[in-house]
């Protein structure tokens, strides 16, 4: 834990690294508990701030001074290709990191710059590195682009102010000198996210959507559980070798991983059904049992990522809702 009293996003990822089932009347549930450690999570990087790092042949990687419970060591802004070059995920509004990105593809020239989503640790430097390049920006729409009409409605932590010069949507590609970009949509962690597949070296760049270090904020509104849980089926029907993630070490045996998060969200999801077997709940009620091992001054965050699997959960018709499906609402099982 980096903050002893971490708070919105950051407070829902690190509940999420709690073990799944507190200690309830009839004792924590060991099936579970087990989902929840087989995810292989690694927060080992080796790095300097300020550094340009050569992680792969084609890539580089410069992580930006903004560690949280949230970033873990930071923003990994990732650039690709030598001489003329793509930089994806430029980060946050940070003088320093422009300085040190600058200093990295000191001589080449940015052909692109490319961002996955809108949360305020991955794009608004692209405006200033725009200024300072004349590169373009390519990528995921305006924050909430994939909500329709209630686009505008968005969580805290987002960058609002963002807006790409060329948006793309699932399968365009991006051609430079040597490297290859396809744009892979998942929405989920937000309803624009999108990744990025080399296909010089078969790698994907996850963004936030997979995270070796840990599971992925789903926060409605813009979060959306079903959209992530099915653009997490969409990776397993790919052959990527690697993931590399804006925060954290790169995934060396993705599919693997892939399928011990989906484990993991269904496990939440079978706890759910379990909290409500006794008769309808609130969402704090539900949570003081979910959470019982966690500080009660965090049950508040934890009750979004319950949120989150309430209202997937009602669309499939495993769980029903006395009311609107928000955060006040009473739960229960179908009749």
């Amino acid at each position: 834990m980096f903050f002893e009293r971490p708070h919105g996003r950051d407070a829902i990822l690190l509940l999420d690294r709690q073990p799944l089932f507190g200690n309830s009347a009839d004792g924590p549930d060991r099936s579970t508990e087990a989902t929840m450690a087989q995810i292989p999570f690694n927060r080992e990087v080796a790095f300097e701030y300020g550094r340009a790092d050569q992680v792969s042949p084609l890539i580089r990687r410069v992580i930006a001074h903004n560690p949280s419970a949230f970033t873990l060591h930071g923003t990994g802004t990732y650039i690709v290709g030598r001489g003329s070059v793509a930089v994806i995920d430029p980060g946050p509004d940070d003088e320093a990191h422009l300085q040190a990105l600058l200093a990295a593809i000191d001589g080449e020239t940015v052909s692109h710059i490319v961002v996955t989503h809108t949360h305020r640790d991955h794009s608004p430097l692209a405006r200033p590195l725009q200024a300072k390049t004349g590169a373009p920006i390519w990528g995921c729409g305006p924050h909430g682009a994939g909500r329709g009409p209630a686009g505008d409605h968005v969580e805290e932590g987002a960058d609002r102010d963002y807006r790409p010069d060329h948006e793309m949507a699932d399968g365009d590609v991006l051609a430079g000198d040597g490297w290859t970009l396809e744009a892979v949509y998942t929405p989920g962690h937000t309803s624009n996210h999108t990744c990025f597949h080399l296909r010089e070296e078969n790698t994907l760049f996850s963004g936030d959507h997979v995270m070796g270090w840990s599971t992925t904020v789903v926060s409605p509104p813009d979060g959306d559980m079903a959209r992530y849980m099915a653009s997490l089926e969409k990776l397993l029907a790919r052959t990527d070798a690697r993931y590399w993630p804006t925060h954290g070490p790169a995934i060396e045996r993705p599919q693997d991983f892939v399928r011990a998060l989906i484990a993991h969200r269904h496990a939440r999801e079978d706890q759910i059904i379990a909290c409500l077997r006794d008769g309808p709940k609130l969402i704090p009620e539900m949570v003081k049992v979910m959470y019982a091992d966690v500080p009660e001054q965090l049950h508040k965050a934890a009750g979004r990522s319950v949120l989150a699997h309430l209202i997937h959960m009602a669309d499939g018709g495993r769980i029903a809702c006395d009311g609107p499906l928000d955060g006040d609402s009473r739960y229960r099982l179908p009749n």
